[in-house]
């Protein structure tokens, strides 16, 4: 097993895959992380590091609390993310909440349910949302970068798909038929909040592991 290049600060089994998706695959073009490989990527679980308590108020600050609590114990550089759903009716909520909506940290189900019982009747028209996503990366030496990504599109009033995960399967994307846990994971990773925010921080990735 190769030795850890980065550690991403996610326990989430489903993220670690994605993101792995997302920095070996569209993001080895960059100079610097052609070298990097799936096996080199860990997620904070991994290696036994707690999660620190997240009491930003923006989701770049919860991703910046998480990333240089990683690096700390960890001593590797770490990438972290904070996303969420933000729903205009709602003037941006459930935004840094999204997680814990229902009021148990990361119940997919519940989550749903509450709301979409929330907007059961607001009309089509008005259902407009994004999925809003900060990257950032935190180095040993104190270097920090935030990169953020935002997927627009529209609440379905029922789950579909049975892909992705947390809201994917009630967000329909501007331009397409499906919601996004209905489309494949090199489909959603093209256009997703992650991965736009991702792609862009990976030049930076680059930059950190061959300096």
């Amino acid at each position: 097993m190769s030795a850890p290049q980065l550690v991403l600060a996610t326990h989430n089994g489903h993220k670690v895959a994605e993101l792995r998706a997302i920095l070996t695959g569209s993001m080895s073009a960059h100079s610097g992380t052609a070298g990097l490989v799936a096996e080199g990527i860990v997620g904070a679980g991994d290696l036994g590091a707690p999660e620190p308590v997240e009491d930003g108020i923006t989701f770049a600050e919860n991703a910046l609390i998480k990333a240089r609590a990683l690096v700390a114990h960890t001593h590797l550089p770490a990438v972290a993310d904070d996303s969420g759903l933000s729903v205009d009716v709602l003037g941006g909520a459930p935004g840094i909440f999204s997680a814990r909506w229902a009021g148990h940290h990361g119940d997919d189900a519940a989550n749903l349910e509450l709301l979409l019982a929330q907007l059961a009747d607001v009309p089509e028209q008005h259902r407009g949302a994004a999925f809003v996503c900060a990257a950032v990366l935190v180095t040993p030496e104190g270097h920090e970068h935030v990169e953020t990504g935002r997927l627009t599109g529209t609440l379905l009033t029922a789950p579909r798909g049975a892909g992705g995960f947390g809201y994917d399967p009630i967000l329909r994307p501007t331009g397409e038929s499906r919601s996004c846990a209905e489309l494949t994971p090199d489909e959603k990773n093209a256009i997703s909040h992650r991965g736009q925010a991702f792609r862009a921080l990976a030049p930076h990735i680059g930059a950190a592991l061959t300096s």
